[in-house]
């Protein structure tokens, strides 16, 4: 089920098998979660073998964009499909509405966290929504962070969308399994653009994979070192893992 693709254990399922499995680990309320993982998560996990770690713990590792679905089509020849955050948000929305699961939303600012109560009151008008919390951006004192625990724990909710920015939510997922008792997915940048607060790129770069392209163009001066940087590497890197790949087949003929 899972591939390594360079630094992540990524998990190859149709994108609909990946939302069964999802809904699998809610309904046996399993203390897990789900990184939703894209090259710049990738190249974090590289540089950073704890983070790794962290990432590859999840019980599963999506890709969310076209590189890292690609990478694991060239590198073992079986097609993959994407599994975005941008898309498992409404669908889990959707699904959690229609099967009366409670979900709690942690992250965020306070402004997004009034907009998406807002926005699943008109889109989800019978999603129970069990909580929601904007935690204050520093980090939490052990009382807080006990609090927050207790807060979802008796909340009922079966499914918690987690908020924080990578790889911050990725690493409080991960401090949080056993402690949390249900079924948590870091979304990341997909909550704002989900409810309306930033655009997502049209259809046709989606498919094509200039997703990222269009983001740049939005936030230029925040997400160039990201980009640039990261996406460079990225090719380097799966490049070598070819080469190595194309050596190792010959050297066995």
């Amino acid at each position: 089920m899972k591939k390594r693709l360079i630094s992540l254990d990524v998990t190859c399922l149709t994108y609909d098998d990946m939302i069964n499995q999802i809904l699998s680990l809610v309904t046996a309320k399993a203390s897990s979660y789900i990184c939703v993982a894209n090259v710049h998560m990738l190249i974090e996990a590289y540089h950073d073998n704890e983070f790794a770690s962290v990432v590859n713990g999840a019980n599963f590792v999506t890709p969310d964009g076209v590189p890292l679905a690609k990478g694991v089509e060239w590198l073992y020849g079986e097609k993959q499909e994407r599994a975005t955050g941008f898309d498992l948000l409404p669908d889990l929305l959707r699904e959690s509405e229609e099967k009366g699961i409670g979900v709690f939303f942690y992250g965020g600012t306070q402004e997004a966290i009034d907009k998406t109560e807002a926005y699943c009151k008109r889109v989800h008008p019978n999603l129970i929504i069990s909580g929601m919390i904007s935690p204050p951006f520093r980090e939490l004192s052990a009382d807080e962070q006990n609090a927050d625990i207790e807060t979802i724990n008796n909340s009922g909710a079966g499914l918690v969308f987690v908020a924080l920015g990578c790889p911050k939510q990725e690493k409080w997922m991960a401090s949080m399994k056993h402690r949390v008792n249900t079924c948590m997915i870091g979304i990341g940048g997909a909550l704002p653009v989900t409810i309306g607060l930033q655009e997502r790129a049209p259809v046709w770069m989606q498919k094509t994979g200039l997703e990222w392209l269009y983001r740049f163009v939005l936030e230029p001066r925040r997400l160039f070192q990201r980009y640039f940087t990261t996406n460079s590497l990225f090719i380097y890197l799966l490049i070598k893992e070819l080469i190595f790949k194309t050596n190792y087949k010959v050297e066995k003929l």
